[in-house]
């Protein structure tokens, strides 16, 4: 299994990103998605959550500014970023909590996407 995240870039403080992240491969089903974040000298920390029924979770920091979904046929999730502000950069990090074909339980994480604003 595998999961390819895009849509982080560089965009100015009251801009608005997409990320997505599809999960390819061995898939049965896949359980919650969701996003998690790292900014430079701090943990990682998470940001979304959406499990396969559509019920969501959000850090207090992100409520209200920041929308997660996700679209079952395609294993994907996104996370659509609105008002960003500078303490949203990070490196994004995408997850799925994956039932494999062989009926294992994993979770899988993609590579990362720099999300960099600007003040």
């Amino acid at each position: 299994v595998q999961q390819q995240a895009s849509g982080g870039g560089l965009v100015q403080a009251g801009g608005s990103l997409r990320l997505s992240c599809a999960a390819s491969g061995s898939i049965f089903s896949i359980n919650a998605m969701g996003w998690y974040r790292q900014a430079p000298g701090k943990q990682r920390e998470l940001v979304a959550a959406i499990t396969s029924g559509g019920s969501t979770n959000y850090a207090d920091s992100v409520k209200g500014r920041f929308t997660i979904s996700r679209d079952n046929a395609k294993n994907t999730v996104y996370l659509q970023m609105n008002s960003l502000k500078p303490e949203d950069t990070a490196v994004y990090y995408c997850y799925a909590d994956v039932v494999t074909t062989t009926l294992y339980e994993y979770d899988y994480w993609g590579q990362g996407t720099q999300v960099t604003v600007s003040s």
